[in-house]
């Protein structure tokens, strides 16, 4: 099976929406535009009101059942999906290099690990729902996944679809220019033995499962009152590498304990914790 790592041509994103001017500003910026420059993404927005045949160009219906709100009409998706040459998910091979997904409050919590999963497909094709949601037969024939972005209701699925696709192309092996950086951050996947650089210093620690990243401070060194901590200037780097993995145990705990219960801990590092937790 190809993976992005080998994959001669772009990894290719199409987002199924009924606002498709939505994604128009997101596109022309910063990574994002310069992945698709590059020649390492491309992105298909397409609007699902060309795929009615009425004249009111009708996308939803009202819910069988009663109920508020729509739903949008499996009819539009389905020629969607034909004009983008995606099968049935039934008629797929497991080995095939696409995947559809939903974007739903009802999906699984989308993470940096799935984030992984999808960079190395050679194409994802994002559903926006609207309303109450798309009709589930759609889900049922076509889609792989539904995926959600937080445990809160939007108004559609557009801006979840721009964040998977953010999060997921800036693993796609070129586009952050050093393809350590994906991983040296916040969920990313560095193993600890390989936190830190050649001078000593961690560039950050593991996330997935682990830790946040620690506090990150640049010139000038006093602002607004506040000072760079001294052990940032003293270019100790056995010192700089302890506190920032106290700092980060500390934003760990204060932010996303939960992300504790699974982290790789030393025991110095529970003896840190211990000595946070008393302090008031």
């Amino acid at each position: 099976m190809s993976t992005s790592r080998d994959r001669l041509c772009a990894m290719r994103f199409e987002i199924i929406t009924i606002f498709p001017g939505f994604f128009a500003g997101f596109f022309e910026h910063g990574i994002v535009r310069r992945a698709q420059a590059d020649g390492l993404l491309t992105i298909g927005v397409h609007d699902l009101r060309t795929f009615t045949h009425d004249r009111h160009r009708t996308v939803d219906d009202r819910p069988f059942g009663g109920g508020e709100g729509m739903v949008l009409k499996p009819e539009p998706q389905a020629e969607a999906f034909k004009f983008l040459e995606i099968a049935p998910k039934s008629s797929r091979g497991s080995d095939s290099e696409t995947r559809v997904i939903l974007t739903s409050a009802q999906g699984r919590p989308f993470t940096q690990s799935v984030a992984r999963e999808l960079a190395k497909l050679d194409r994802v094709v994002l559903v926006c729902g609207r309303y109450e949601g798309v009709d589930e037969r759609i889900n049922e024939l076509y889609c792989d996944m539904e995926l959600s972005i937080g445990d809160y209701v939007l108004s559609g699925g557009e801006l979840a679809a721009a964040v998977v696709l953010d999060a997921t192309m800036r693993l796609i092996p070129g586009v952050l220019g050093n393809e350590a950086s994906g991983e040296f951050e916040s969920f990313g996947l560095a193993d600890a033995a390989i936190f830190t650089d050649e001078a000593g210093v961690p560039r950050s620690q593991h996330g997935a499962g682990g830790l946040l990243d620690y506090p990150h401070y640049t010139r000038p060194a006093e602002f607004g009152g506040l000072k760079t901590p001294d052990v940032l200037l003293n270019g100790d780097h056995q010192q700089i590498r302890r506190w920032r993995r106290e700092q980060q145990l500390r934003k760990t705990l204060a932010n996303r304990p939960d992300l504790l219960e699974h982290a790789s801990l030393s025991d110095e590092d529970r003896r840190i914790l211990r000595e946070i937790a008393k302090t008031p």
